[in-house]
């Protein structure tokens, strides 16, 4: 069972940077897009930030600026660096992707477990 395996959460100071990667736990035939969405506490999850297999990205405007989203094909790999962090920037942040397992699987929607971003002095 393919699983998206998320690192890079923590605790930091407002100002402070972070960042994030998700990569699938085994082998796989493709990625199409790649997502990170996060859920503060008492609030729906929200989508941060999109990338296409083509490199083409799509911002929430809460983070326009201070976030940026990467991916490396070759490991199957997202990134998220997330710059001059604020408080109100912390929840739990989850990778998403579509994903074909084997050549003849079709397309499927991944979440990974979520990695807590925490933003307190």
């Amino acid at each position: 069972q393919v699983q998206l395996v998320e690192s890079g959460g923590g605790l930091v100071q407002p100002g402070g940077s972070l960042r994030l990667s998700c990569a699938p736990s085994g082998s796989i035939f493709s990625i199409n897009v790649m997502a990170w969405y996060r859920q503060a506490p008492g609030k729906q999850r929200e989508l941060v930030a999109v990338v296409t297999s083509a490199g083409s990205t799509t911002y929430a405007d809460s983070v326009k600026g201070r976030f940026t989203i990467s991916r490396d094909n070759a490991k199957s790999t997202v990134y998220l660096q997330m710059n001059s962090l604020k408080p109100e920037d912390t929840a739990v942040y989850y990778c998403n992707a579509d994903v074909r397992v084997r050549r003849w699987s079709a397309w499927e929607a991944y979440w990974g477990q979520g990695t807590q971003v925490t933003v307190s002095s």
